[in-house]
């Protein structure tokens, strides 16, 4: 698609959102939260750019291939389709002066933002192409949208890492731990089984050090006491009779 077609398209009827993932599973579950809040809103999502009004871009920034190959989707969408929005780890990455990196490589972005902003890329989405509201389009299945096969899926029970090792900018990324309420995340798990999903596999930066930032705080699923520890969910997750795998599980001292 040429720049001068790109110019003289018009918003369809139905506003379409293109879509382009990278990076690790925690980016991917980071996608689906979008994709999601995008279909609950209407929005038709596309593979393509040539039948998208704008293009969302969520990136990865953990090596220096990872960047490359980031910044060359960013590329490809403007080029393509020219109304880019682009999220994930590259949108915090910052160069040697501090500036962003995606703005100073590619200046016509409509907007960037780091990872884990749902909100933030909704408001960039609303801002640049308005959803228009059909009930019979805004449905989506409980579980909602994913981007795995239907055997399996991932399951974030925090973001973050209290971690400074000199030779990882995750938590420059990222930021420091947060742990997801252990009700919702149990909630969640629930509703992914009871959609067929086999296969649940727990991820996070740092599955070990689940509930430290709030001190293994009890919360409540199913009117029950649980506290947020790893060992009281996978207690949990363990009942719902399906393959549970963790991910990213280091060795943490118990305190």
């Amino acid at each position: 698609m040429t720049k001068a077609n790109t110019k003289a398209r018009k918003i369809s009827t139905t506003p379409t959102v293109g879509f382009v993932s990278l990076g690790c599973p925690k980016a991917a579950s980071d996608a689906e939260q979008i994709l999601t809040r995008l279909r609950a809103e209407g929005y038709e999502i596309t593979g393509g750019y040539q039948d998208a009004d704008l293009v969302v871009v969520n990136t990865c920034g953990f090596i220096d291939a990872a960047v490359e190959e980031s910044l060359d989707a960013i590329g490809e969408a403007l080029t393509e389709n020219g109304r880019v929005i682009v999220t994930g780890c590259l949108g915090a990455k910052k160069d040697a002066s501090g500036a962003g990196i995606v703005s100073g490589v590619h200046p016509k972005v409509l907007a960037v933002t780091g990872p884990h902003a749902t909100q933030e890329v909704m408001e960039a989405v609303h801002a640049h192409l308005p959803p228009v509201h059909d009930p019979f389009i805004d449905l989506v299945p409980p579980q909602g949208i994913r981007l795995t096969p239907e055997h399996y899926a991932y399951l974030k029970i925090s973001e973050g890492c209290n971690h400074r090792c000199t030779f990882c900018i995750i938590p420059s990324l990222r930021g420091d731990l947060v742990s997801r309420p252990i009700g919702d995340v149990l909630k969640e798990a629930e509703i992914l089984v009871n959609a067929g999903v086999k296969e649940l596999l727990v991820i996070s930066q740092d599955t070990s050090a689940y509930g430290v930032d709030v001190k293994y705080r009890t919360g409540f699923s199913g009117g029950r006491p649980v506290k947020t520890r790893l060992y009281d969910l996978c207690n949990e997750l363990g009942k719902l009779g399906v393959w549970v795998r963790l991910h990213y599980v280091y060795p943490y001292p118990n305190k």
